[in-house]
């Protein structure tokens, strides 16, 4: 029988699975998911469905889709075993991504024979006529998936989960999922600029329904720490070192809390056991080259400070970062992070090729690209004393007219470094020139017509002084 392509493209694109949740790769580093699942897979009891569906759409952007196949049959497996009375019902999202697998394959007869398996379950279980089906856990597991695709879709995450919880309130799996993403948005808004939602009363919720989950336990804890109150989330920190203290998702919370306290020794305790257990997990060795990257500041300050220790946390801290970068290219921070790390041994030229590396990428978020500019302008600042470069930096980073902590800070120490010029050198129309921006930059126009009033009696010919001035005037 000939299969109408367009019908068949038409339903694949009706289902609910991976395929279809707008997961993009080029916001993961496909090599760190993989090994992130593999690690959960190992360690978490429970969430093996979710595990192997989610493998099998990474294994086809990685376009090993006969490896896909093989995850989908793991998930099958678990199907049967742990749900034997519905299995239908549980195998929604793995026949909707099997046909989806198949017809990337071409083997367009065996994907349109799920899409019929999962449009007859539907049917059977909806009573509606086009059978879309709203269950709470595919909202979940959706919910799962988004997680796992970074920062973007955080704010999905949390609408998945909430959509879960209206028809079953009290499940723990799904109030933990949405504490998660309360969790994950509260420090992106912190930190990117965005409203700030504390997640504490959800993660107080998730623990009193999850008393066994050290995970959502950890989280709370750092929340507890973000709001300054440290000892008391430091005791739930050290209950689930008890509980589970061979559990590596836990041990990571647990070292990036006591590294944010200002405790490094035991965060690298902390965060190399869990390294043991999970060797490939990219997250630990940022955690581990931070750490290190701390002690070094904090060794600097000493009155002799230690050359060969300091010279040895160097080479530690840019081996962690290295298979940062290498293992997920997208995990931007970290790039800033090494190239101050090379900075701190001297290695000026490193440095600077890494921020060079960093900035020529395209797929940088705009706040993300504003971090870089900032990380970049202190490294001028402060390392290469070049106060020139450093205000390049600063205003690149204002340019881009996303709030966000990089942005306010750039433009403070634009601010002080052109404000100092223009105090010793009397200043040339240049400073007041760049100034006259940040203020224009920043909103203040009334400020910014001063300064490019100064900038044009200084130099009065300059066409861009002229015309900021009357675009100004005119929009006051």
């Amino acid at each position: 029988s000939t299969i109408s392509m367009d019908s068949l493209k038409t339903s694949l694109l009706q289902l609910d699975c991976h395929f279809t949740w707008g997961l993009l790769k080029e916001h993961v580093g496909l090599e760190a998911l993989e090994e992130t699942i593999l690690d959960h897979i190992t360690f978490f009891v429970g969430y093996e469905i979710v595990d192997y569906n989610m493998l099998s759409y990474v294994c086809h952007l990685k376009n090993s889709n006969e490896e896909a196949l093989s995850n989908l049959k793991k998930a099958e497996e678990v199907i049967q075993k742990h749900h034997p009375g519905e299995i239908a019902r549980r195998s929604l999202i793995t026949w909707g991504n099997y046909a989806w697998v198949y017809y990337h394959m071409q083997r367009y007869e065996e994907a349109q024979t799920y899409v019929s398996k999962v449009e007859n379950t539907c049917k059977k279980l909806s009573n509606t006529a086009h059978g879309k089906i709203q269950l709470p856990e595919i909202y979940a597991e959706q919910g799962w998936a988004l997680l796992r695709f970074g920062r973007h879709y955080f704010e999905r995450a949390k609408n998945c989960f909430e959509n879960a919880l209206k028809s079953e309130p009290n499940n723990p799996d799904f109030y933990a999922g949405y504490a998660t993403a309360m969790y994950r948005l509260e420090g992106e808004n912190k930190w990117h600029g965005g409203e700030v939602r504390p997640s504490l009363e959800a993660l107080k919720r998730a623990v009193e329904l999850n008393p066994k989950d050290t995970t959502v336990m950890a989280l709370f804890a750092l929340e507890l720490q973000r709001l300054e109150r440290g000892d008391e989330g430091e005791r739930y920190i050290e209950e689930g070192l008890q509980r589970t203290p061979d559990f590596p998702v836990f041990l990571r919370h647990a070292g990036n809390f006591y590294r944010k306290k200002g405790d490094m020794n035991k965060a690298v305790q902390i965060l190399k056991k869990a390294l043991e257990l999970t060797p490939n997990a990219v997250v630990l060795h940022h955690q581990l080259g931070l750490c290190y990257k701390s002690k070094i500041s904090q060794l600097k300050k000493t009155r002799y400070p230690p050359r060969e220790e300091i010279d040895h946390l160097i080479q530690l801290a840019i081996f962690h970062f290295k298979i940062v970068i290498d293992k997920k290219p997208v995990f931007f921070t970290a790039y800033s992070d090494l190239a101050n790390t090379y900075a701190l041994g001297k290695r000026y030229e490193e440095a600077e090729e890494i921020f060079q590396k960093v900035l020529q990428r395209n797929d940088l978020a705009c706040d993300e690209k504003q971090e870089v500019y900032f990380s970049y302008g202190n490294f001028q600042r402060f390392h290469m004393k070049s106060e020139l470069k450093a205000i390049k930096c600063y205003t690149e980073c204002l340019k881009i007219e996303k709030d966000s902590y990089a942005r306010k800070w750039s433009s403070k120490a634009v601010e002080t470094l052109l404000k100092e010029k223009i105090k010793n050198s009397s200043g040339d129309a240049t400073d007041f020139g760049i100034l006259g921006l940040v203020h224009k930059l920043n909103g203040n126009k009334q400020e910014a017509i001063e300064c490019y009033e100064k900038a044009t009696a200084l130099d009065p010919s300059n066409e861009e002084y002229l015309n900021a001035l009357a675009e100004l005037q005119l929009s006051i």
